[in-house]
């Protein structure tokens, strides 16, 4: 056996694939039975990983821009020309990756717990923000998280095709809630910064006045916890590296870790082929690189930790220097840093009409 790796979701499964297609024996262990099963995550994806990667049509919802609410629900619209968000029918996303991982060539061991006995030459902790693969081996782990919770409800509930964002300290101290038009599903959710447990019923009655739930049913519900710190310390030794979540690879500032999660599985596969087959670095070193240190938004989660009064949000919500911000938070492809986004950024306002 070559590759071992513990977790498939988005990174353990690019991992796989990206193994098993240069020849690597690869396995995948991961404990629930279908990976579409009891999703955690709400499913976004950004325009990058929409055009680069070959998904199901019918799994994507395009979401054009990004409707952002004060605490007191005066709201400022915010898009860029050329870019979207798309919301999905996520299972059905990780079981076309797994299908991907199959036909590669790599085994997924469905429904089966890893218990720590090792098999292959490289272990690859893919299995969330509180990997036990970190744990075992001595590996660096999430310290930071957010708690979020998020509900699907099926029937009328009018709101724009927009990704609905809403700023508050009380209901969502050190995060955001969020309403999101999905595939087949309105998704409701909020998070808070751990301790701060969030209140989804809470956050549900606060929102009703632009978002009524009251024609709608609700037919699912998942939570679970968010790293938040970057890149853990020491992701990788001779013979066991972290991918995604396991190795803080989320955003410190929006929480979003798909993009991530994929390209740190792919960079990670790539890495371990070279230096299993072709005699190449060890992956830590190859790594090193390739996986973001977030340095830019972990200090802009610093300010966001101190949870601004809700006052101070309402007074910001339409100013300048906020639509700018928000625009290089939400609209990053570019980079935070980088000029060009800013020059797109900046100068141009949107409608307000909250």
């Amino acid at each position: 056996m070559d590759v071992e790796i513990v977790g498939g979701s988005f990174a353990g499964l690019a991992c796989a694939r990206t193994c098993a297609d240069r020849g690597l024996e690869t396995v995948v262990w991961e404990r629930k039975r279908d990976v579409g099963e009891a999703v955690h995550t709400t499913g976004i994806l950004v325009q990058e990983v929409a055009d680069a990667e070959d998904l199901p049509t019918d799994a994507l919802r395009r979401v054009s821009g990004v409707r952002l609410y004060g605490p007191s629900l005066g709201w400022i619209d915010l898009e860029t020309p050329g870019y979207a968000f798309f919301a999905t029918d996520t299972a059905a996303i990780l079981r076309a990756y797994a299908d991907a991982a199959r036909s590669a060539g790599a085994e997924l061991r469905l429904g089966r717990t890893h218990r720590g006995e090792r098999t292959g030459r490289m272990l690859v902790g893919a299995d969330g923000p509180r990997s036990r693969v970190a744990r075992a081996n001595g590996l660096g782990r999430n310290r930071a998280f957010l708690t979020g919770v998020e509900a699907e409800f099926v029937g009328e509930v009018a709101i724009e095709q927009r990704l609905h964002v809403f700023l508050d300290s009380a209901l969502a101290p050190g995060y955001i809630g969020w309403v999101v038009p999905g595939v087949g599903v309105t998704q409701v959710g909020v998070a808070a910064r751990h301790p701060a447990r969030p209140d989804l019923d809470r956050f549900a009655r606060h929102i009703a006045p632009v978002v009524d739930l009251t024609r709608a049913a609700r037919v699912g519900r998942r939570g679970g916890s968010i790293p938040v710190g970057g890149r853990v310390k020491r992701f990788a030794s001779e013979d066991v590296v972290l991918v995604g979540d396991a190795a803080g690879l989320v955003s410190p500032l929006t929480g979003g870790g798909i993009h991530t999660a994929l390209s740190s599985g792919r960079a990670a596969g790539l890495a371990i082929a070279a230096y299993l087959a072709d005699g190449g670095p060890p992956p830590a070193v190859a790594l090193e690189r390739a996986y973001p240190r977030f340095a830019v938004k972990r200090a802009l989660r610093v300010g966001i930790d101190l949870r601004p009064p809700n006052a101070l949000l309402d007074a910001a919500i339409d100013t300048s220097a906020l639509r700018v911000l928000a625009k290089l938070v939400f609209f990053h492809h570019r980079g935070l840093l980088s000029a060009e986004a800013w020059r797109a950024m900046v100068g141009s306002r949107g409608p307000r009409a909250g």
